[in-house]
């Protein structure tokens, strides 16, 4: 078979043309929606007790010796698969009263074991995000 370079061009040209029709052009970004509370759980690795607690942006709670700080905690809306995330930052007290801090980052409710918070007493992770809370606001 004799094919000429042209035709080749031309003919690749087609089917790029072709499968591209086929795709969508992008593919949309669901927006992120600013909530004002994080929930999380957590467990007393002592007694066994889970616990859920609420914490609006920007406010410390306090879940046993550690420090919980949700600084943004961010969802989806309705019409989009959930996918929740909050960047938190955890503060350990000592007995000397000493702050450290043992975490900065973000937290996703999805895939909670990948960045929850493990103390030898106390583990954190993030469950949500809402647009209120039963604990007044400060």
């Amino acid at each position: 078979m004799n094919v000429s370079r042209s035709s080749f061009i031309t003919g690749s040209a087609a089917l790029v043309a072709l499968v591209t029709a086929f795709l969508p052009l992008s593919e949309a970004r669901a927006e992120k929606i600013e909530n004002p509370v994080a929930v999380f759980g957590g467990i007393d690795k002592i007694t066994g007790r889970t616990y859920t607690f609420s914490a609006y942006v920007g406010e410390t709670v306090q879940f046993g010796r550690l420090q919980v700080t949700p600084r943004v905690c961010y969802s989806r809306d309705d019409t989009e698969a959930q996918r929740v995330d909050a960047f938190v930052q955890v503060d350990k007290v000592s007995l000397k009263q000493d702050v450290d801090r043992i975490f900065s980052g973000w937290m996703f409710a999805d895939s909670p074991a990948l960045n929850a918070v493990q103390d030898s007493i106390y583990d954190v992770w993030l469950t949500g995000c809402t647009e209120k809370s039963d604990i007044p606001k400060p």
